[in-house]
């Protein structure tokens, strides 16, 4: 018997939580980019830790939940639901934070939706290589003051600062249990998943401000053979102008975000990739039920 639990990461968009996960797995499962909302599915990473002789003593779950926000449209709503609903399914919450609460009204509304809840928590102080001593302790009393969460700490996802201690932090709440996940597994997503959340990413990091919302990527085709992996995916748009920047002049900008985007899946895949990418309009698809639905970002 090992110990074992899932932990809930939640906070505003942008502050971190899958550079965290990342950075706690060691390798990359959850897209990053400097655009808020680049998370939309609740994406779970598989920490398994080991004793002295490599035999697993602990494995935590963690869920990388989108950010949450004051939704604008049905998409808006499904994300904000779906990190909401984690609070429900977790024995842990991490809450990450990058500044002082007073900074803007996120941040209060979410401890107001975790304050009365029995579940334990845990206030991560991010991108702490950033702040000044003095600014780190004013936002640590700010929090403490409260008197809502067990514990209080500060990391930097991005350099790997603190995370082994934020791990044995964690490791006193879980529980003895199964493990839930073989030792060697990081993630419970398909690789198909993690290839569509590639080509987003690489399409947030080309695109201009009024586009990165507005796309969806679906892959048509995975086809595995002896020396390479064909794949087809389509990359949602919902204005015919917009598919004119993500194509760019002469196909340019299309070729940039496939180039890059099949770099990174042959080095996750470890083998060599044909990627085709196409591009349509699919007017409104935030606003549809049934668009939602298809792209996985709702039941």
């Amino acid at each position: 018997m090992i110990k074992s639990g899932f932990i809930g990461i939640i906070g505003r968009p942008n502050v971190g939580k899958s550079t965290l996960l990342n950075s706690i797995l060691g390798e990359k499962i959850a897209i990053t980019t400097d655009k808020p909302q680049t998370t939309r599915n609740s994406i779970r990473g598989i920490y398994t830790h080991k004793d002295e002789e490599g035999n697993p003593d602990s494995q935590m779950v963690f869920i990388d939940t989108p950010g949450i926000h004051k939704a604008r449209n049905k998409l808006g709503s499904a994300m904000t639901d779906m990190a909401v609903n984690t609070f429900k399914e977790v024995d842990l919450i991490l809450f990450l934070v990058d500044g002082s609460i007073k900074k803007g009204p996120g941040d209060r509304y979410i401890t107001e939706l975790i304050r009365d809840l029995d579940t334990p928590k845990i206030l991560v102080i991010n991108k702490i290589d950033g702040m000044e001593i003095d600014e780190y302790r004013e936002i640590f009393e700010e929090y403490d003051r409260m008197k809502i969460f067990d514990e209080i700490m500060g990391v930097s996802a991005l350099k790997g600062k603190n995370v082994p201690q934020l791990l044995a932090k964690i490791e006193p709440y879980l529980e003895e249990g199964p493990m839930f996940f073989p030792e060697d597994m990081v993630t419970d997503h398909p690789e198909r998943f993690i290839v569509s959340e590639i080509i987003r990413e690489k399409a947030l990091n080309y695109l201009e401000e009024e586009v990165p919302h507005g796309i969806a990527v679906e892959i048509e085709s995975f086809k595995e053979e002896k020396n390479i992996t064909r794949i087809g995916a389509v990359i949602y748009c919902e204005k015919k102008s917009h598919k004119g920047i993500i194509i760019g002049k002469q196909g340019k900008k299309l070729k940039g975000i496939g180039k890059s985007a099949r770099l990174e899946i042959e080095a996750l895949l470890g083998t060599k990739v044909f990627l085709e990418l196409w591009v349509k309009v699919k007017e409104n698809w935030r606003d549809s039920d049934f668009a939602l639905s298809n792209f996985g970002y709702k039941e």
